[in-house]
């Protein structure tokens, strides 16, 4: 153990893990188990000091810095073989229901927020899979069910306290540090290292939704049915078609398991007989195969898919935005997205239209605000021997939709190899993001990420 770790240990509240530890082994996997690290040592912040401590450690030595909140990242950004900031001990969600607002620490899930939120009938835009860490999807954007009805997660986020590459703490937000606060809103963890998150909340309790289930001959059908759909449906309507292999559901013929279909994924944010009305809309479409659609808490669709991705599965996914599902995308959905290889992996099409769309594309640093559609291809699969496989179906799928798709995509959603693509997903946005970049963190110093580099110093 370096001397520099040691005298760490006399000012750092959370515990500091090295290889050797007890704790080791665990402490540094991933929700990726394609992505093995060993870092150097790993420091489990208990608040913001101990991470301006632990900033200042990887700054001094030079070594590669990740910062892990829920640890979901796909391209395994959350470790490293140097140093690594977790923030899995800095959980807590505090709730004002007065003012509509919550405030999440740095290691938050959504879950953890939902439980917070959903006893005072309130909600924010989330993930899809509870287990997603608050940090990252709204550092990167923030898809989830809610995007139609009050946009991004980081169209709600109202304040940010932020620990700077210089060790820092500063507050951003739109009375301070107020250009700080536009990168962090959708320029991922570019720009520092946020250890709470203050949202905005919205009247959202329980919601009526869930599953339906197509035969893949239908599949074309509600397809074109969804791009006329979604054009003009009520905003708090927000649905999507996943290809999917059908799990053992209870309410999935058991004679129907384990082949592939279309599955939609429905959520109606107001009144239940609005919702079912529109909801019967999609079901008239095609025969249905299967179906679980009722009033459920919000929490519960936002757990509705945990099963099928837990911890340790591999992972690659790819991603594009596009203003319009043509027939041509259509087509190369046809062909791919039924060899869908296994029960865990998927393709979604979410809509971000509506609130989302309504946003200036500068007002945040979210630049694909005329983007009507974000497309996943997430790979996902328990067995390492079925690598080249899965990744190849993933690529193959992605190179189909590609000349349907726009050159950006959703930065959350990029794999490891898609740092080409940064530059292109922030669009007119980009240049000011290096600018703040060298401002913020000139040394690069939080590059373990989809990286914005920063401006060249100008003479």
């Amino acid at each position: 153990m370096s001397r520099a770790v040691v005298e760490m240990r006399d000012r750092f509240r959370g515990a500091i893990i090295t290889p050797g530890d007890e704790a080791y082994e665990r402490s540094r996997r991933v929700y990726n188990a394609m992505i093995d690290r060993r870092p150097e040592v790993i420091f489990r912040a208990a608040d913001a000091v101990d991470v301006r401590e632990a900033v200042r450690y990887a700054r001094e030595t030079g070594l590669d810095l990740a910062v892990r909140g829920g640890g979901h990242s796909v391209p395994g950004f959350g470790t490293c073989d140097g140093v690594v900031i977790d923030l899995s001990d800095m959980r807590a969600v505090r709730v004002d229901p007065w003012a509509r607002t919550a405030r999440a620490g740095g290691g938050a899930t959504w879950g953890d927020f939902n439980t917070a939120t959903y006893p005072f009938g309130l909600a924010t835009t989330g993930g899809i899979i509870s287990t997603t860490g608050v940090a990252g999807l709204t550092l990167g954007g923030g898809i989830g069910h809610l995007t139609r009805a009050y946009g991004l997660s980081c169209d709600n986020l109202l304040s940010a306290d932020v620990v700077t590459a210089d060790g820092d703490l500063l507050l951003a937000s739109t009375r301070q540090n107020e250009d700080l606060f536009w990168a962090l809103r959708g320029g991922g963890g570019n720009f520092g290292i946020v250890t709470s998150f203050e949202f905005r909340l919205h009247p959202v309790k329980d919601i009526y939704g869930g599953l339906l289930f197509f035969d893949l001959r239908d599949a074309g059908d509600v397809l074109r049915f969804y791009r006329e759909f979604i054009a003009d449906a009520p905003e708090r309507f927000s649905g999507f078609p996943a290809f999917q292999i059908a799990p053992p559901l209870p309410f999935i013929p058991e004679a129907r398991h384990g082949e592939p279909m279309l599955a939609f994924v429905t959520c109606w944010a107001g009144p239940p007989a609005e919702g079912e009305a529109l909801i019967d809309r999609i079901g008239e479409v095609a025969p249905v195969v299967a179906e679980s659609i009722g009033v459920m808490p919000y929490p519960a669709l936002n757990t509705a898919f945990d099963q099928l991705v837990p911890p340790g599965l591999q992972h690659y996914w790819k991603t594009a935005f596009a203003r319009e599902l043509t027939d041509d995308a259509i087509r190369a959905h046809l062909e791919h997205g039924p060899q869908v290889p296994v029960v865990n992996s998927t393709m979604h099409i979410y809509p971000i239209n509506g609130a989302c769309g309504r946003v200036a594309p500068d007002a945040t640093a979210f630049a694909c605000r005329d983007a009507n559609f974000a497309t996943v291809i997430a790979g996902m699969w328990p067995d390492p021997i079925d690598n080249e496989h899965n990744i190849r179906w993933v690529r193959d799928y992605y190179a189909a939709l590609a000349p349907a798709s726009d050159q950006a995509g959703y930065i959350n959603f990029m794999a490891g190899d898609d740092q080409g693509r940064v530059k292109a997903s922030f669009r007119q946005n980009y240049d000011r993001l290096a600018r703040l970049k060298r401002r913020y963190d000139p040394g690069n110093l939080f590059h373990v990420n989809q990286n914005i580099a920063p401006a060249p110093t100008t003479g």
